[in-house]
């Protein structure tokens, strides 16, 4: 079968690697244990193969999507340098923007998307589309969505181990690295913007 010839471990582990650096889920750590502590309750088996699906489908139909509605994926990834953004600055002032009174657990929201599944993810797959087989590409979004998913099932064991002090200052440390991808990703989707315009 064709699907077998494409197969490839070399493209596999480069595929996951990509994918691994932008999700960036051992980065993610004071955050998962930040919502850890506010919702009570993290869905790890749910987060995971949400945002697994998430990247699946989008590989797929991602640009289709986007042109149906009229949005380009440089706005897409803006949208999303928004929300990463204000999920950077309750990290860093101990504020909450987002009010969620009625959750009782966090799934997908905001850990499948756009924690996991965010605009960086999405973009990248699209763009791993263009070097790699598909096939190679779904198998290393499993084995990110299987990492995922167990740095997720242990946000209790991780809350436990980080002490409340050097989980404040983490807190802080990652929101402002949060804040600087989320400024990195609108500039260079803002400038992609501009220069389409521009050639328009």
């Amino acid at each position: 079968m064709e699907v077998f010839n494409d197969f490839s471990i070399k493209e596999i582990i480069t595929c996951f690697m990509v994918l691994f650096a932008v999700i960036d889920i051992i980065g993610s750590v004071p955050i998962v244990v930040s919502l850890q502590q506010k919702f009570g309750q993290i869905e790890a088996g749910r987060a995971s193969i949400t945002a697994g699906v998430i990247m699946i489908i989008f590989l797929f139909v991602g640009n289709k999507i986007l042109k149906l509605i009229g949005v380009d994926v440089n706005s897409f990834a803006i949208a999303g340098a928004f929300v990463i953004f204000i999920i950077a600055l309750e990290m860093i002032l101990g504020i909450e923007i987002n009010k969620t009174t009625e959750a009782k657990a966090a799934s997908i929201v905001p850990i499948a998307f756009p924690l996991v599944a965010g605009a960086g993810t999405l973009t990248t797959t699209l763009s791993l589309r263009a070097e790699f087989h598909d096939i190679n590409i779904i198998l290393g979004i499993v084995l990110n969505t299987i990492f995922v998913y167990l740095v997720l099932k242990s946000a209790k064991w991780l809350e436990r181990k980080m002490g409340e002090a050097t989980l404040s200052i983490l807190q802080k440390v990652f929101g402002i690295i949060l804040l600087a991808i989320s400024i990195k990703l609108f500039t260079a989707n803002f400038a992609q913007l501009v220069q389409n315009y521009i050639n328009f």
